[in-house]
């Protein structure tokens, strides 16, 4: 399920949900538990639908080394795929499923059609602005989508920087990859909105700090791996891009006035990147 990589997911919703002036409360936290569950069915389903390709490229794999059995992975990825459909439509009713049934079938068309297709990072990156939306207040969907085309820009540049990590790419992938970054945290920065009465310094130094550790995580690696673009390198560029989503929620979150709600997503930033150590995120 990749740990480290799981808890990038929450900070979509919550992001969805300051955007749009929605408090964190219980239903929050459901439209957020739903998001995790999508995002381990999608786990589950790409190392099946890969199970192959992993068997030459990566025989280390949970599938191709024997710990896991092919059916059993395709089994969690049904049940969990449920899983969040029911959280959802526990959270908020038709209104959450109208927004969690085409995440759903977007995370089931990359791993089964689109994953090594043109059509590939696009697709992905539409499952993670719904996955923003997923957390908007009912009647606001709107609002929330500037904070949904950041976090699927950002997804859009990491995901064709992943098509190389086996293979190494050509420096203008990852260059092209390290532009966007720069492009997200200048319009992270511009979007800030206007700091609630007597948080304004809290407000901008939270703003300021999600995205300096958003540069250094994914903008750094991006950069080391223009410099020298085989696969390794790329592939650590990917995992710096996965956990620099972390801090972007945050600086989002913050962005939108709710401070309180961007706190745990910086303190669970240090935690994903010392997983990351132990647990490939990609």
């Amino acid at each position: 399920m990749r740990a480290p990589a799981v808890l990038t997911v929450p900070g979509d919703v919550l992001a969805g949900a300051a955007a749009t002036g929605r408090s964190a409360d219980l239903s929050t936290a459901c439209l957020a538990a739903s998001s995790v569950c999508l995002y381990w069915a999608g786990m589950a389903l790409n190392d099946w639908a890969d199970r192959d390709l992993d068997a030459v490229e990566r025989p280390e794999r949970p599938i191709p080394s024997g710990r896991v059995a092919a059916p059993v992975a395709l089994g969690a990825a049904v049940a969990l795929t449920a899983a969040a459909l029911g959280l959802a439509t526990a959270a908020e009713g038709r209104r959450a499923l109208t927004v969690a049934a085409p995440l759903a079938a977007t995370v089931w068309a990359y791993d089964l059609w689109a994953k090594p297709r043109t059509a590939g990072p696009a697709v992905m990156a539409a499952a993670r602005g719904l996955d923003v939306l997923l957390g908007a207040r009912a009647g606001r969907t709107r609002s929330a989508l500037p904070a949904a085309a950041t976090v699927a820009g950002h997804t859009l540049a990491v995901t064709a920087l992943s098509r190389a990590e086996v293979t190494g790419a050509q420096p203008w992938l990852p260059l092209t990859a390290l532009a966007g970054t720069a492009a997200v945290t200048a319009a992270t920065a511009l979007s800030a909105g206007p700091a609630r009465r007597g948080t304004r310094r809290g407000h901008r130094l939270a703003v300021a700090g999600g995205l300096l550790a958003y540069g250094a995580t994914a903008g750094r690696a991006q950069a080391h791996a223009v410099t020298d673009p085989s696969a390794g390198p790329v592939r650590k560029a990917v995992g710096a891009g996965i956990l620099g989503l972390i801090p972007l929620q945050a600086a989002l979150t913050a962005g939108a006035g709710a401070l309180r709600s961007a706190l745990p997503l910086a303190a669970a930033f240090p935690l994903a990147r010392a997983l990351s150590r132990r647990v490939s995120p990609t």
